[in-house]
C-alpha cells in the first residue's frame, strides 16, 4: 500500500509499505483526510523532537525507529473489525485519537494518560499514520463519529485539544457570559474560542495577523478581535468585562509577549491557561503578576478522554469545522502545498491531505 513516511528533517517520502493485519482487539480503517499540524511542521522543518523516535533510538512503545509513517490528525472508514470488537462496524464513519501509552505509570492508573511517561502518538512515533491507504488501531482509540462529513473529522483531534484545555481551566456553566481572551488565532487559538463560544462565554480574540482575525469573525468563534500592535486590548476587555475583566485567558501563542499581554487583561482571582508549546524561557514576576492578584497559571497538553465531548459539540451544532478547513491537497503534493505553504500563509487554517 502507499504511505508518506518521515524520515527525518526536510525528508517525507511517498512509498510503498506492507499493509496491516487488522488482530484481536482492533480496527482495521481507510484513512480519509489528515490535517497538516504544527507538531507536523517542527517535525518537518526542525527533524525530530520527543516524542518521535530518531534513525538510531526507538519509541519506548512502538518499538520503531525512523522512518515512520507520518500523520496523527486523521478520520476514515471502517474496513474491518478484530476479534472482541464491539460497538464499531464495517462502514463506520470514525476520528482516531493517535496515543500510544504503556498503561501502567502512574498518571495512566489515575486515568491521565495524556501524561503517560512513555506517552506516543501514532503518526508520529510509529505503528502506522494517517497518510497511509490503510493503518489498523487499538480499539479504544477509534470514536464513531456518525454523520459528521470525513473532512471535518479529521479536525476532531485538535478540537479535542482545546475541548481538554478549556476544562482543565475550570470553564463550566458558572462561566457562561463571562470573558475569556484568547492570545493566537491559529488552528488552536480558533478551536479553543469556538469551544469557549459554546459554553456561553464572550470571546475576545487577540491576532496581529489580519488573515486569522478576518476567519475568527468570519468563523463566528470571536465576538470580538483586536490587533494588539494598533489596538488597546485592555480597553476592549474592560469594554465587554468591566471592572472585573477577563474571567480567563488562553495563550494559543506560544510567545513570551502575549502571556504579559494576556495577564494584562485578567481580573483578579482570573485564570490563564497556556496552550501553546513554548521554545524559549519567559520571566515572570510571580508575585507582581500572581500572588498579589489571586491569580492562577495552567497549562495543558493534549487530550484525556475528551473526544466525546468534541464530537458531541460539533453534533450538536454548537462548534462548527468546516470554516477551517482551508485547503484540500493530494498526498503527493504535501511537501510544497502544506510544509512549505504554511510557513507564510497566514490564511490557512486547516490543510487537509488525501491519499487519493
Amino acid at each position: 500500500m502507499k504511505a508518506a513516511r518521515y524520515y527525518g528533517k526536510e525528508d517525507i517520502r511517498i512509498e510503498e509499505v506492507e499493509e496491516p493485519q487488522v488482530r484481536p482487539g482492533t480496527v482495521k480503517i481507510a484513512p480519509a483526510f489528515n490535517g497538516v499540524c504544527g507538531s507536523d511542521l517542527h517535525l518537518f522543518h526542525d527533524g525530530p523532537i520527543p516524542p518521535a523516535p530518531t534513525d538510531t533510538e526507538p519509541h519506548p512503545i512502538s518499538g520503531e525507529t525512523l522512518p515512520v509513517v507520518f500523520g496523527h490528525e486523521f478520520s476514515g472508514v471502517v474496513e474491518e473489525v478484530g476479534e472482541g470488537v464491539a460497538g464499531i462496524a464495517v462502514g463506520d464513519h470514525v476520528a482516531v485519537e493517535p496515543l500510544m501509552v504503556d498503561g501502567t505509570c502512574a498518571a495512566c492508573k489515575a486515568g491521565k494518560y495524556n501524561l503517560c511517561e512513555k506517552m506516543g502518538f501514532i503518526g508520529i512515533s510509529g505503528l502506522g499514520g494517517g497518510l497511509s491507504e490503510h493503518i489498523v488501531v487499538e480499539e479504544r482509540w477509534v470514536h464513531p463519529v456518525g454523520d459528521i462529513p470525513l473532512d471535518q473529522a479529521a479536525l476532531l483531534e485538535p478540537l479535542a485539544v482545546t475541548v481538554h484545555a478549556v476544562r482543565h481551566a475550570g470553564v463550566d456553566e458558572s462561566a457562561k457570559g463571562k470573558v475569556a481572551v484568547v492570545g493566537g488565532a491559529g488552528p488552536i487559538g480558533l478551536l479553543t474560542a469556538a469551544v469557549l463560544r459554546a459554553y456561553g462565554l464572550t470571546t475576545v480574540v487577540s491576532e496581529v495577523s489580519p488573515e486569522r482575525r478576518r476567519t475568527a469573525e468570519t468563523s463566528g468563534v470571536a465576538t470580538v478581535t483586536v490587533d494588539p500592535t494598533s489596538e488597546d486590548l485592555i480597553q476592549v476587555v474592560r469594554e465587554h468585562a468591566g471592572d472585573e475583566m477577563a474571567a480567563f485567558a488562553f495563550d494559543a501563542a506560544g510567545v513570551g509577549a502575549v502571556v504579559d499581554q494576556l495577564l494584562d487583561v485578567l481580573g483578579p482571582g482570573g485564570r490563564l491557561e497556556v496552550v501553546a508549546i513554548h521554545t524559549q524561557p519567559h520571566e515572570l514576576d510571580l508575585t507582581g503578576r500572581l500572588t498579589m492578584q489571586d491569580r492562577v497559571i495552567g497549562s495543558s497538553v493534549g487530550y484525556a478522554n475528551d473526544h466525546e465531548e468534541a464530537i458531541r459539540l460539533v453534533h450538536e451544532g454548537l462548534v462548527d469545522l468546516a470554516p477551517f478547513i482551508t485547503s484540500r491537497i493530494v498526498v503527493d503534493d504535501i511537501v510544497e502545498k502544506a510544509f512549505h505553504k504554511l510557513l507564510d500563509d497566514r490564511s490557512e487554517v486547516k490543510i487537509l491531505v488525501s491519499m487519493n
